[in-house]
């Protein structure tokens, strides 16, 4: 794990009030697509290999939605199509020491092709797949930051994101003083806006998973 200053200031060795904000939909891709089981232990690891020896950890943030329960009728046949999911993965973060979770809403949108352009021809049910959006997520991020910044209670934000609907409150973050560290695992990309608007880019990589 290393540390590269955007700004170039050197910082001493002192330690800094940190917090770590986690998109847990942002995080959950990323982590499967490397290949690792992606629950509230491995969560967890993530968010303590983000700290460096120079940062105590006041709290970790975690951002999600619960599984989206209902029965919205199906595209071709208007059958019920049954969706359901436990929530007590969440649970059992939100038990863990310094960490929160902070829950949106999980909106169905609809089914959509699973392809396009459609073939001709008879549909079926398979062919279509269900459409969700998070909802509330990223202005809680964005609460969260702004209450960091107004109460000082951090001097360090850490934030595992790749959504630039944060941008405003990390402006209105670093006007009032803190520093933000944008976390990147391997082969990941940012927005550059991201980059502009965070004071340091930090390289981890994935924790072995238990």
């Amino acid at each position: 794990m290393y540390l590269r200053p955007l700004t170039g200031h050197p910082w001493g060795a002192f330690s800094l009030r940190t917090a770590v904000l986690i998109d847990g939909g942002h995080l959950r891709v990323l982590a499967r697509q490397a290949g690792y089981r992606y629950d509230p232990n491995y969560i967890e690891a993530v968010a303590h290999a983000c700290i460096s020896p120079d940062e105590i950890l006041l709290r970790v943030l975690y951002y999600d939605c619960a599984p989206y329960q209902g029965s919205p009728k199906l595209p071709v046949s208007g059958k019920p199509a049954n969706f359901h999911g436990s929530d007590e993965w969440l649970k059992t973060l939100a038990a863990k020491p310094c960490f929160a979770v902070r829950l949106g809403a999980l909106k169905f949108r609809g089914f959509v092709p699973k392809k396009t352009p459609l073939v001709r021809g008879a549909l079926s049910d398979q062919d279509f797949k269900p459409r969700f959006e998070q909802k509330g997520v990223d202005m809680r991020i964005g609460l969260d930051i702004a209450t960091y910044a107004t109460n000082r209670s951090v001097e360090r934000i850490i934030l595992i994101t790749g959504d630039t609907d944060c941008l405003p409150a990390l402006k209105f973050a670093r006007i009032a003083g803190l520093q933000i560290v944008l976390v990147q695992f391997p082969q990941q990309r940012f927005a550059q806006e991201l980059l502009w608007h965070s004071d340091f880019q930090r390289s981890i990589k994935w924790p072995e998973q238990q």
